[in-house]
């Protein structure tokens, strides 16, 4: 290695005016072993700049090239793995990591000892060495075989001085006396050691002869070494001294510190003191408030609201660590809890007092509403109890019990309470919904309560049995005859089979929605003011901040106190409370709005319609509102059974449909389903126009003319009176009419097909009528067709037997003007016996008979023209003849 280095500093280093101190041999790490040199060098020129290059034999292997330079200043960190053991791997941290791995760990660490020393002298940013010896960096590199590779240039780095201008001057002048200096350096080195050798010995003569003067300087220095012996005894008298006041200042400043500790202990003190008198001291107005105000006037409550403030201000205090432990503060505390107790408790027989006070002048009231559709206002309750909403919420803050009591309190009578308004409100509208006169709300008003409401549903329900049914027998029998009105003819679909539907008309269902949208408007606006009540009365809506959490009410009232951890959810569980308590003080809405509809539905169950569009707006503004409230829910739950009555109303009407049974001795017309859907739509469009749940019309709609579609097909099957064909036409052109007047939007396919079927079997029934009045004539000319359907000729057919000239003149002669006009004249008598007067379709019938007349007489004059041409044989009548055959009939009838 040795050769190695001085090979390296003559051929590479030496003409860069570069020193090599230390070299590695290395290879990197993880890859094939490729031999090359790390080397550690200096500049000889200043400034130095030091450097690790790495050196790495040529191709050829005969001399070694210069491969890649890193300047030590760029090194940021050496790592060399493991401090404890040997290793030969380490990592040089420049712009980029490089791994390397030494022939020996000798090796490593002779070059990182090297890169130490070098960092520690040249540079001023340290190098970090990672995993490095302690020892490694202290000390240089062992003798040896390092030592030897140094060469000793790392010793002379450690004893290296640089030399001052002087001296450099004089050794410039020493060589310029000696020219051979250069030249012959052992005679320079001769020199100079015989002119060293004459300057020690001229010292050591001048040492020799200046032995006086030392005896004389010894001496001075005897007698200085006295005077020190005398300034030090003095120095320890005065030390002495100082001692002595050094413990009496150690004593005044022990003094001094314990007046300071008694100072500030006396200001801790006086601010504790002042502390508990300002945030735990009650003035006496607000104790005598407490204990004798007056909670009837309002300057007495406002009074009582300020001292219960107070006092709870004074029991939350945050007390300091100590001081509930003082005598004081517990004696105070004692106070403040009595306190607190006892206006309690006064509170709480107050507020008691108050409601049942309030409630003997509300049920008072109650007189002045029996005979009117209203229910009481409470607001005047309302008012005076919200004076105590500030002292309600000091009540829930300090004693939950109590609070929940007066809560419990409040529901069980403001629940008796308004169970009899809105049970006599619910009995007003029942009587004024079923039409009862005054004398029998008189009577009825004697009797008890839950009787009077039944006997005025039973007999305004079955009053009309005798109506009723007539009414059903003849919708039974269809015994329809041609005076009969539309109204008379429609039978009880209307009512479900309950009311006659002569007995109900518009004004009847224009009072009924009258009287269901008072009494949605009436309840709405109570339930309103007592949620809003409730919520500011108990403070249900307001996020408290006690700490002993919040409170919920359970279904039976009992409030529950919750624990702190949910006190996040306080809004929304007050929210619960609420409805909770709301769905307990109006349990009865629900089953009075039920039984007043059920009664709705069994006088008109048309009136499903009106209590669906009514019921609907009010929950969607309810929600609006608060989806969650009360009313929102108890308008909802009602507004299901509105809905399924609606539902039962056309299921009804369907199935009645389907049981209609007609009568085998008159014609069947216009059937009463179609006019009852007639009569329907007419009533929907009016009351669900700008409706919420028109939807749920829409989807009635369908079912309902399906259904009238299905049946029309069904009674005119089954009919023996009256054509199929004028049974389909009638009804259908009914239908057709209906859905173009009213323009349903949803029924525009059932209206095209209600055409369509109208035109097919007017069309139907004007063909087969039709054949009658020539009807020999048609069985002619059908067998001629049908022997040239055969195969024969046209202009052959006059040779067939049975259809030569000779019969066709035959059938001809049948048929004189004269006839045919008779023929047309029984034709129009037995159409008229089969239309109906209600839907004027006469003449429509009379004028397609005569296009459709006119159209067979052209054809058979095209088959008398081309089956027996030259003949000269026509028809004893022309159109002409024909057209004044049908207008005289029409006009004489």
């Amino acid at each position: 290695m040795t050769a190695i280095k001085h090979a390296l500093q003559r051929d590479i280093f030496t003409p860069n005016d570069e020193r090599l101190l230390s070299i590695v041999n290395v290879c990197k790490a993880g890859k094939k072993k490729k031999n090359c040199f790390l080397c550690a060098t200096v500049t000889t020129e200043r400034p130095v700049q030091v450097k690790v290059v790495k050196v790495k034999k040529s191709d050829k292997g005969d001399f070694y090239k210069r491969q890649m330079a890193w300047e030590l200043r760029d090194l940021s960190e050496v790592d060399a793995k493991d401090a404890t053991k040997e290793n030969p791997e380490f990592d040089l941290h420049f712009e980029k990591v490089y791994r390397w791995v030494a022939s020996s760990t000798a090796e490593k660490n002779s070059f990182i000892s090297c890169i130490w020393k070098l960092n520690q002298r040249y540079l001023r940013k340290k190098v970090e060495f990672v995993n490095v010896s302690p020892q490694l960096l202290e000390e240089s590199v062992p003798s040896g075989e390092s030592q030897s590779v140094a060469g000793g240039d790392e010793d002379a780095l450690d004893d290296y001085q640089e030399l001052n201008t002087r001296e450099e001057q004089d050794i410039e002048n020493m060589m310029e006396v000696c020219e051979y200096a250069i030249s012959n350096a052992e005679a320079f080195a001769d020199k100079l050691s015989r002119e060293l050798q004459v300057l020690d010995g001229a010292n050591i003569q001048s040492i020799m002869a200046s032995e006086k003067q030392v005896n004389i300087l010894m001496q001075l220095l005897d007698e200085a070494l006295s005077e020190v012996d005398a300034i030090e005894g003095k120095l320890l008298s005065y030390e002495e001294m100082l001692q002595s006041v050094k413990e009496q200042m150690d004593q005044i400043s022990q003094s001094n510190r314990l007046i300071q500790i008694s100072k500030t202990n006396n200001g801790q003190l006086l601010d504790e003191i002042q502390f508990l008198v300002n945030y735990m001291d009650l003035s006496k107005g607000h104790i005598r408030a407490l204990q004798e105000g007056d909670l009837s006037s309002p300057k007495g409550i406002e009074a009582c609201i300020n001292a219960s403030e107070a006092l709870l201000q004074c029991m939350n205090v945050a007390l300091r660590p100590g001081h509930d432990s003082l005598w004081a503060v517990k004696q105070q505390q004692s106070l403040f809890a009595d306190l607190r107790d006892n206006f309690a408790r006064r509170l709480t027989n107050h507020l008691n007092n108050v409601f049942v006070h309030q409630g003997h002048d509300q049920s008072s009231a109650l007189s002045q509403h029996t005979a009117e559709l209203t229910l009481p206002k409470h607001s005047p309750l309302h008012r005076d109890l919200l004076r105590y909403a500030k002292l309600m919420e000091w009540l829930k803050n300090t004693q939950r019990e109590k609070y929940e009591g007066l809560s419990r309190t409040y529901v069980d009578y403001m629940t008796r309470l308004y169970e009899r308004e809105i049970k006599d409100f619910f009995e007003v509208a029942k009587i004024k919904m079923a039409g009862t006169t005054k004398e029998g709300k008189g009577k009825f008003a004697t009797l008890p309560r839950k009787e009077s409401a039944l006997k005025q549903e039973t007999e305004s329900l079955h009053g009309s049995s005798g109506k009723l049914t007539g009414s059903t027998s003849s919708l039974n029998k269809l015994a329809v005859s041609s005076s009969n009105s539309r109204r008379s003819q429609s039978s009880s679909l209307l009512d479900m089979g309950n009311m006659s539907a002569s007995d109900l008309d518009v004004a009847d269902r224009t009072k009924f929605d009258k009287i269901f949208e008072q009494v949605l408007s009436e309840l709405e606006p109570l339930c309103l003011a007592e949620q809003d009540f409730i919520s500011k009365f108990f403070k249900l809506q307001q996020q408290t901040g006690s700490a002993q959490g919040e409170t919920t009410d359970d279904l039976d009232g009992a409030l529950q106190s919750r624990p702190a951890s949910e006190h996040r959810h306080s809004i929304s569980s007050d929210k619960d409370m609420v409805r909770q308590m709301m769905n307990k003080i109006f349990h009865s809405i629900e089953t009075e709005l039920n039984s007043l509809i059920a009664l709705g539905d069994k006088i008109d169950s048309f009136n499903s319609l009106y209590m669906l569009v009514k019921m609907s707006h009010h929950v969607w503004t309810a929600e609006n509102v608060d989806p969650a409230s009360f009313l929102s829910t108890t308008l909802g739950n009602v507004l299901v059974t509105v809905k399924r009555n609606f539902d039962k109303c056309i299921s009804g009407q369907i199935r009645q449909m389907e049981e209609v049974k007609i009568s085998k001795k008159s014609k069947v017309g216009i059937l009463p389903f179609v006019t009852v859907f007639e009569e329907f739509a007419e009533l929907a469009e009016t009351i669900f126009r700008n409706a919420e749940r028109r939807g749920d019309l829409d989807k009635a709609y369908v079912k309902l003319i399906r259904a009238v579609f299905m049946n029309v097909e069904k009674v005119a099957n089954e009919s023996q009176k009256t054509p199929r064909d004028v049974v389909m036409m009638e009804n259908f052109h009914h239908i057709f009419s209906t859905l173009s007047r009213l323009k349903i939007s949803c029924l525009e396919t059932e209206r095209k097909e209600a055409k369509q079927k109208y035109t097919d079997h007017l069309q139907y029934y004007v063909i087969n009528s039709l054949g009658q009045p020539l009807e020999k004539l048609n069985h002619f000319f059908e067998g001629v067709e049908a022997r040239v359907a055969q195969g024969v000729r046209e202009e052959e057919v006059s040779y067939q037997l049975a259809f030569n000239k000779q019969e066709l003149r035959k059938v001809i002669k049948e048929y004189p003007g004269k006839e045919v006009k008779k023929g047309l004249d029984n034709l129009y008598k037995k159409v008229d016996k089969h239309l109906c007067e209600e839907e004027s379709l006469l003449q429509v019938v009379w004028h397609s008979m005569q296009d459709e007349f006119i159209r067979q007489y052209k054809h058979f004059e095209g088959l008398i023209n081309r089956c027996y041409p030259g003949s000269g044989i026509t028809m004893d009548f022309t159109i002409q003849d024909m057209l004044e055959y049908f207008s005289s009939i029409a006009q004489s009838h």
